[in-house]
């Protein structure tokens, strides 16, 4: 099929034009993996919910927006990538896939989430990153079962205090978020040995030495006053990374009393500015 046939059909999100897209499908995988990534899908053929013993589906990189209520019936799907998709709700039938530990949803249009979603007692890896969420589902907190969480660039500036409920979470990603403080959440949870808060807006960093699995902390991009404390063999990737506690107490300083006199700088243009204000004002 030419690329232009494609693209025409593409945008006709009949069943047989959709159905066109992916080709035949009347058996199973013999691997029970589906991979329709990259068919420019507007609508998912209803074929493919037939496979009720498929384990793996790939749908990346198309333009669905919604998904069909007979998806609930692949009961034994343990792995479900939707990302690069065009979804600003998520799906009634994904909170049915009572098996599903493996679920991609980065690069959407998500601003919410549902509190059925706590029905994935097997899901332990989620990938949210890039979506529309300025607040953080309080719901991701009932996930017990959550391993690793990617939540980079979005928009929220804070952790709900349930988050500690993730006992067993080993890698948290928040990367180009607005966190203006380290999430103290954070601190509590001593399975953690993945922190990623690179390009949010930290300035004072907590000791982690007492976080006894951690293994790398990045913290790079930030406009930080000093780099976070770890214990031996943690890896730490962001400034002062290499540096001793002097070097970093000695570039604190020098951080610190820039951003005084440029704070000074500012209230004097900002007074001089008031004053030419009040001159017009009284004229």
């Amino acid at each position: 099929m030419g690329n232009a046939m494609r693209g025409v059909i593409a945008f006709i999100p009949s069943e047989r034009c959709q159905r066109y897209l992916v080709g035949d499908l009347k058996e199973m995988p013999l691997d029970r993996t589906l991979d329709l990534s990259h068919h420019q899908l507007r609508r998912l053929p209803a074929a493919v919910c037939v496979f009720d013993e498929l384990v793996k589906l790939y749908l990346s990189d198309n333009n669905l927006s919604s998904l069909p209520d007979e998806l609930q019936g692949l009961r034994k799907l343990q792995l479900l990538a939707l990302d690069f998709n065009c979804f600003e709700e998520l799906p009634a039938a994904i909170c049915r896939l009572r098996h599903l530990s493996i679920l991609y949803l980065g690069n959407n249009r998500l601003h919410r989430l549902p509190r059925e979603l706590r029905e994935l007692k097997e899901l332990n890896t989620l990938w949210l990153e890039t979506n529309c969420f300025t607040d953080f589902p309080k719901v991701i907190c009932e996930l017990t079962n959550l391993k690793t969480l990617h939540f980079g660039y979005n928009q929220i500036h804070s952790l709900p205090k349930d988050l500690r409920q993730l006992e067993e979470l080993k890698s948290i990603w928040l990367a180009g978020n607005l966190l203006t403080e380290f999430p103290p959440e954070l601190l509590d949870m001593h399975s953690l040995a993945v922190i990623d808060v690179d390009r949010n807006k930290i300035r004072q960093f907590p000791n982690l030495s007492h976080m006894q699995g951690l293994k790398l902390v990045i913290y790079d991009h930030n406009p930080c006053v000093n780099a976070p404390t770890v214990g031996e063999g943690v890896r730490r990737v962001g400034r002062w990374a290499d540096s001793s506690d002097d070097e970093q107490e000695e570039d604190g300083a020098k951080a610190a009393s820039e951003d005084t006199a440029e704070m000074a700088e500012g209230h004097s243009e900002e007074k001089q500015n008031n004053l030419g204000q009040e001159s017009d004002i009284q004229l």
